[in-house]
């Protein structure tokens, strides 16, 4: 996992256009109970942008913009002052120069997933964008640029214990934006590493509430416990938890061999009671039937002729009853003729 850095500008160091945290190349949400002998450790990775490479927005058009703005307003001001006076003199320039400059920092442009956080003489006046928007130069100050789009973050929990004291590694990726830029702004420092380092400490607690086979097998309650928890943590600070799903858990080798031989007992275990449990049914059944047939000869007889039919159907061979002559005749002449 690579490591990132967070940028920061403005209040407690927080906000860049288009920055928010985040790794959206290890979005990845199969996981799986990994094998032990893997050791890997898992450190928080914030990366400086949401996007992934190749897909980064480009403020190339707002710094454009900008700078024709400079251009037109310094322009405009020698037009007026050759208008006025018949010449180009050095305080008309400086003049010009001085209203360009005051009408750059005046205007700006937030793109379409930015909020920008206004402070006025250091006091929070309001949140201005998406688009085009005015502020007064030196009075007012835009002092963070907010990221409102989902953003993916990546973490994890090394050698935590569970309930059991069993030791795992175990990495998350959590889900998650901005919906108050204000509150981003004011209540927190650094919300960014504040959702980060956050995450991580429910994710130690909720494995420390469970048992290693839970956290193994009710990977979605754990999910779910993690995102209750993470939304009442971070929803002063004006973030929204979308999802947390849990990517890979990794045990101690010794761990993974007992639990491999418990599972095997556990299954045997049920094929023996499944095994018992058609027996008991069979004998049930058999009990029936031998009463049925103790009280019917001729259904006793009609099924012996039965199986004996379905044995010679099945091999395609020839059975031979012995009997004397007399006796196939028994049943229509009756006994007073065999006599």
């Amino acid at each position: 996992m690579a490591w990132g850095k967070t940028k920061g500008m403005g209040a407690g160091g927080v906000g860049a256009a288009g920055a928010g945290t985040g790794n959206v190349g290890a979005a990845s949400a199969g996981a799986g109970v990994s094998v032990g002998g893997m050791r890997n450790r898992f450190r928080i990775a914030p990366e400086p942008q949401t996007e992934i490479i190749g897909e980064r927005a480009s403020n190339v058009g707002v710094v454009l913009f900008t700078a024709v703005l400079f251009a037109v307003v310094f322009c405009a001001v020698l037009a007026v002052a050759w208008l006025f006076i018949g010449a180009v003199t050095l305080p008309a320039i400086v003049a010009a120069l001085m209203c360009a400059v005051l009408a750059s920092m005046a205007c700006h442009v937030a793109q379409q997933w930015e909020r920008v956080v206004v402070l006025r003489l250091g006091k929070f006046n309001r949140v201005s964008g998406p688009g085009l928007f005015w502020t007064w130069p030196v009075i007012e100050a835009n002092t963070m640029r907010v990221d409102t789009r989902t953003r993916v973050t990546t973490f994890g929990a090394e050698e935590a214990l569970t309930a059991d004291l069993v030791p795992l590694d175990v990495n998350a990726v959590l889900f998650w934006h901005v919906w108050d830029a204000k509150a981003a702004c004011t209540e927190v420092g650094d919300f960014t590493r504040a959702v980060e380092l956050s995450a991580q400490t429910a994710l130690r607690d909720a494995i420390g509430r469970a048992s290693a086979a839970e956290v193994a097998i009710r990977r979605e309650q754990l999910d779910r416990e993690l995102k209750r928890v993470l939304a009442e943590k971070v929803a002063p600070w004006g973030v929204t938890v979308l999802s947390v799903e849990i990517r890979d858990i990794f045990m101690p080798p010794e761990l993974q061999d007992v639990m491999s031989l418990e599972a095997q007992a556990e299954q045997r275990k049920k094929a023996r009671i499944i095994l018992m449990e058609a027996e008991q049914d069979i004998s049930e059944m058999l009990e029936e039937m031998g009463d049925f047939y103790a009280n019917n000869d001729a259904a006793m007889r009609l099924r012996a002729m039965h199986l004996l039919y379905e044995s010679v159907r099945e091999t395609g061979g020839t059975v031979v009853v012995p009997s004397s002559f007399s006796e196939g005749f028994g049943d229509i002449l009756g006994d007073a003729v065999r006599k």
